[in-house]
């Protein structure tokens, strides 16, 4: 087997995307190690799971957020010095800058709870309720400079039930969150991914 696919990930709260994907590790479906996680919350929950695991965290604050650029410049150093070859936001409610996109050039991933274009923005789950669709979703994108517009990798469609509520649906959505994060994981790490010169994502054998 390859040598598995290094990623740092970020965080902010419970940390359910990451732990589907350790779980994923651990049953030997996906050729991936986590090399540290980052968490701009220092009671996250998600730091604990990253413990148990046995995966190196680190912990920001307010203070160190208060200049975006410090913090950008840690999580470059953090990863970099860890050995990530891409960075992965896992409910990570940090928009970053340029100095982590640059630094990771179409290797920062994001994952957002809608099927983006629609639905932008930290309230996306509520929004596309309120909005009375029948059907929204999850994507999985690489993070660029404008808020949740960067290149579109996967997008699985959840319905919306007649009888849902706002928090059955996103049950629902991240039940869906902790498939396809692993998904598109197990395609990079097996070389599946490419972004073409039009911005376009393609994946060979998906």
């Amino acid at each position: 087997m390859a040598e598995p696919l290094k990623i740092g990930v970020l965080i902010s709260g419970s940390g359910t995307n990451l732990q589907a994907i350790i779980d994923e590790i651990a049953a030997g479906r996906l050729n991936v190690q986590v090399v540290k996680v980052i968490s701009s919350r220092p009671d996250a929950y998600g730091l604990k799971r990253a413990a148990e695991a046995g995966i190196p965290t680190v912990s920001l604050n307010r203070d160190v957020y208060a200049d975006r650029a410090v913090a950008d410049s840690l999580i470059v150093s953090e990863f970099r010095n860890a050995g990530a070859e891409y960075v992965v936001m896992a409910g990570y409610m940090r928009m970053l800058g340029p100095i982590v996109l640059d630094a990771f050039p179409d290797r920062v991933l994001n994952l957002h709870p809608a099927l983006l274009p629609s639905f932008k923005g930290a309230h996306a789950i509520q929004d596309a309720f309120d909005a009375g669709v029948k059907v929204t979703g999850v994507t999985v994108h690489f993070a660029n400079a404008e808020y949740d517009k960067g290149p579109i990798i996967a997008q699985r469609a959840v319905p919306v039930r007649e009888d849902d509520t706002v928090d059955t649906l996103e049950e629902r959505i991240h039940e869906v969150e902790h498939e396809l994060y692993p998904w598109v994981l197990a395609h990079l790490a097996a070389g599946d991914i490419t972004v073409a010169e039009d911005r376009k994502v393609h994946i060979a054998n998906a």
